[in-house]
């Protein structure tokens, strides 16, 4: 185990918290906002055990890897960019990035 997993693993616990923070804030209670609260993360989840995991029920080559990496924490950024915190949107953007990136290059 890298420190670039541990990295990762605490950015997609991140990227959870934040989608269901996102759907519980930005939209009306108590619909929509419950569905989008605990569907957005479930989703991101989903898309993770699915294409992503170590364990991925899908195995993908390293640009199917990538385009999932990027719609869900690509999404992560846009929620919080949406929640109108640029700043917390760039630097997780950033993070999951570089990480992303390293992790790619590791996996090649």
């Amino acid at each position: 185990m890298t420190p670039n997993d541990i990295v990762r693993f605490l950015l997609e616990i991140v990227a959870v918290v934040s989608l269901a923070i996102w759907g519980f804030t930005q939209w009306p209670m108590p619909w929509p906002g419950i569905a989008f609260g605990i569907g957005a993360p479930l989703l991101a989840v989903l898309l993770w055990a699915l294409f992503l995991s170590p364990k991925a029920v899908f195995q993908v080559d390293a640009f199917g890897r990538a385009l999932f990496e990027i719609i869900v924490m690509g999404s992560v950024a846009l929620a919080w960019w949406g929640m109108g915190q640029p700043i917390v949107a760039g630097g997780f953007a950033l993070l999951a990035t570089v990480s992303g990136v390293v992790n790619g290059r590791r996996r090649i």
